[in-house]
Parts: structure tokens; C-alpha cells; sequence
């Protein structure tokens, strides 16, 4: 069954909202351009941007367990690299992440917004080609929108796909099935992608992304049901091209 594709994000700093995209030109053995490409340490962290490698998740703000960052959206023009931070509609702070004057103004914001939950100063971190995903490895996230569905069933509940920070959401293919292209390789528009792996989900999941509410149990429900606590799948990138909505799926 031919699937098609109804959403495309990527994250340009990690644990922020998702920057919706219409098209995007994406290169084998990458992930989206400026995925993650930045990340708001809690405190003090490993993370050696002279020698760059994945540290644990906790290292920086997340949803995981900073659930009031929902509450902030975030604009990201690629251009100027310039970050926006809006809370209800309205702009808090401004600056390019290319400058540290602006990676500052932005430092200082969630310094006082995320006050109580600080271990130490907050610092915008990143390295040319990083991407922050703790396992180092340049992947994208790939949701089916009728496993969501499937979810929202048992679940008897709209349940929003962005809690699982997708890159590629696709619909028109059976609840589960992208969990058999495991080890295969699939086709979405002009490009291939290896399937590499399940995506195990933690508590993230459970924070409404819209209001920053803890009021789900996702892993809980997961295991309850189905026996496990995978919901989505993670592949590389194998051949590029330009990706867009719309773009037709083509399992293994």
C-alpha cells in the first residue's frame, strides 16, 4: 500500500517547537538541514564543541523534564539563523544563533523563564555538522498517522503526532506497518532511506506540546497494550533529493 506524505519538521534547537516545512532538499547520510542543530545545556556539560560527541539528553533543556518549554514557540529563520521565542503570540526574545550577541539575548530569556529547573547557567552549544540526537547518529524520524490513530483508540483520545517530534509524518498505510520495513529500504519522492530501527519513547511523550500539560501516560499505554514502548522509526537517509508534502510513500 502506497503511503504519502502530510508533514515535514525539523527542530533547530533541541527540545524547542518544530519548524513546519512545505519542501525540503535533503543529501544521503544527513539528517534535515539545521536538525537539532543546536541545544540549551542545563548547567554545565560534557559537550566539547572542539570535539563533539553525543552526551546524554538530560545534559539540556528537554521536554523530558522541563515541560514548561512547550509553552514557547520558536521561529527559526535559516537565512539569518536568527531564533524568534514567542509566548502566547507575543515575542520575548530575538537573536541570531550565528552571533554570540544573539545566542545572549536568548541565553538571558530562558535563564529567568526556566529559572527553578536551572542547574546552572543556560548555554547555546553546537558544532559545524553536530547534530544533537544522543546517539550521534545522523537519522530522521519518520511517524504513520494512522498509528497515531490506532493510539488515539485505545487511548479514546485525540492524541497530537508532534508529542513524538516527527521529521516525516505519512498517512494512507496500515496502523504498524512501518515497523516491518525494519532492516529494508523504502522510497518517499525521489529519495531511499534505510530503515534502521524502532524509536523506544520516554516521557517526553506524555507533555501536551501545545500547553506543556503532563497529562498522558504514552509508554505506559504502549506496554499495556502492544507490549512495548516503540512508536515510530528512525531511518537514514541513503539517496537525497527534495522532499515534499504530498510526495508518495513506497514501502519495501
Amino acid at each position: 500500500m502506497t503511503g504519502v506524505v502530510t508533514g515535514l519538521f525539523r527542530y533547530p534547537v533541541k527540545g524547542l517547537s518544530a519548524e513546519p516545512l512545505s519542501r525540503v532538499t535533503l543529501q544521503a547520510g544527513e539528517t534535515f538541514p539545521f536538525d537539532r542543530a543546536w541545544a540549551i545545556e542545563n548547567g554545565p556539560s560534557r559537550f566539547d564543541p572542539a570535539d563533539p560527541k553525543p552526551v546524554p539528553d538530560i545534559s539540556f533543556l528537554i521536554l523530558m523534564r522541563d515541560e514548561r518549554l512547550a509553552a514557547i514557540e520558536a521561529s527559526f529563520e535559516e537565512e539569518t539563523q536568527r531564533l524568534t521565542l514567542l509566548r502566547g503570540g507575543r515575542q520575548v526574545a530575538s537573536g541570531s544563533l550565528s552571533s554570540q550577541s544573539g545566542r545572549q539575548i536568548i541565553e538571558q530569556f530562558f535563564a529567568a523563564f526556566m529559572a527553578e529547573s536551572l542547574r546552572g547557567r543556560p548555554k547555546i552549544v553546537s558544532a559545524p555538522g553536530h547534530t544533537f540526537i544522543e546517539t550521534g547518529d545522523k537519522v530522521v524520524h519518520i511517524v504513520n498517522l494512522a498509528t497515531v490513530r490506532e493510539l488515539e483508540r485505545v487511548a479514546e483520545r485525540p492524541i497530537d503526532p508532534m508529542r513524538f517530534r516527527p521529521n516525516i509524518i505519512v498517512d494512507g498505510i496500515e496502523p504498524w506497518a512501518e515497523f516491518d520495513w525494519i532492516g529494508k529500504e523504502i522510497a518517499i519522492g525521489p529519495i531511499t532511506l534505510q530503515v534502521l530501527e524502532k524509536t523506544a519513547r520516554c516521557a517526553a511523550t506524555n507533555v501536551d506540546p501545545k500547553t506543556g500539560a503532563r497529562d498522558m501516560d504514552i509508554p505506559a499505554t504502549l506496554r499495556r497494550k502492544w507490549g512495548h514502548i516503540d512508536f515510530g522509526i528512525y531511518a537514514k537517509i541513503s539517496s537525497g533529493g527534495e522532499l515534499s508534502i504530498g510526495d508518495a510513500l513506497t514501502p519495501p
